[in-house]
């Protein structure tokens, strides 16, 4: 039974120390994780940076750069760019090879900018998003183990011109029994906006995306997201999936991901 999607196992020379469960595990391949778990826990690590700072995230941008394991991880996070209104945050994840040497398998920069009060002037580009009626399939991995199964996925019937959507909820915590924020609950679903906006049948290609890019005008609240998301693929190889962002109280923000588009073998 798959119960959080990371176990804390302390700390080790400046690093926090995490085993992944197999609820990080992708629908692309057991041995690799899915590019949300990595994405919230580096999230996990800017939010405790922030603490106190009078700030708040505004962008999160990971960068996958190499595939990461099943395995152990270690995350540290630092600032990059100080300030008092604008600051620079950054925080990496690591995995130790055979040999001993380390490599980084993601990094996500966020910016923090000081808050003020602006409710008057305050608007949201969408109406909030409704859950409706769901679909029969909830996306074209059903049936798969590891991450999907830490996600509750409600995919919304849509016209057939229309961008697709889909209501998640995360099932489980994101490290052993904690509190998880809303900010890091959002982070284990958004990543999803590739799945929720598949143009491609997985069967015939592969997709993976290459970052995850959050913009957000206000923090999520809740336990509930809702994506609108759509792909766009190129002519050679290439592609990029957008979508809106919601919570039960409406628009929060966008996302955006990169995608290698390949043909299956």
């Amino acid at each position: 039974m798959i119960d959080c999607l990371f176990r804390s196992r302390g700390v080790d020379g400046g690093f926090d120390v995490f085993e992944s469960t197999d609820g990080t595990r992708s629908n692309w391949g057991p041995q690799i994780q899915h590019g949300s778990p990595p994405l919230a826990l580096l999230t996990r690590a800017i939010e405790r940076l922030a603490e106190d700072t009078g700030m708040r995230v505004g962008r999160l941008s990971l960068d996958i750069l190499g595939a990461i394991p099943v395995a152990t991880v270690k995350v540290r996070a630092w600032v990059d760019r100080p300030g008092a209104r604008i600051a620079l945050l950054v925080a990496e994840m690591v995995v130790d090879r055979p040999d001993g040497s380390s490599r980084t398998v993601a990094r996500l920069t966020a910016w923090l900018l000081a808050t003020s009060e602006t409710a008057d002037a305050a608007q949201d580009r969408h109406p909030p998003m409704l859950e409706g009626e769901t679909a029969g399939a909830t996306h074209a991995w059903e049936g798969a183990s590891g991450y999907l199964e830490t996600v509750e996925w409600r995919r919304q019937r849509t016209s057939p011109d229309a961008a697709f959507e889909a209501w998640l909820t995360p099932l489980v915590p994101l490290v052993d029994s904690e509190p998880t924020t809303a900010l890091q609950r959002l982070a284990m679903v958004v990543d999803c906006a590739n799945g929720t906006g598949a143009v491609l049948d997985p069967a015939q290609f592969v997709f993976m995306n290459t970052d995850t890019v959050v913009h957000l005008h206000r923090l999520p609240v809740g336990q509930d997201f809702g994506l609108r998301a759509r792909a766009s693929i190129g002519r050679d190889g290439i592609g990029v999936t957008t979508a809106e962002i919601f919570d039960r109280s409406g628009f929060i923000g966008t996302s955006a991901q990169t995608l290698l588009v390949q043909r299956q073998s």
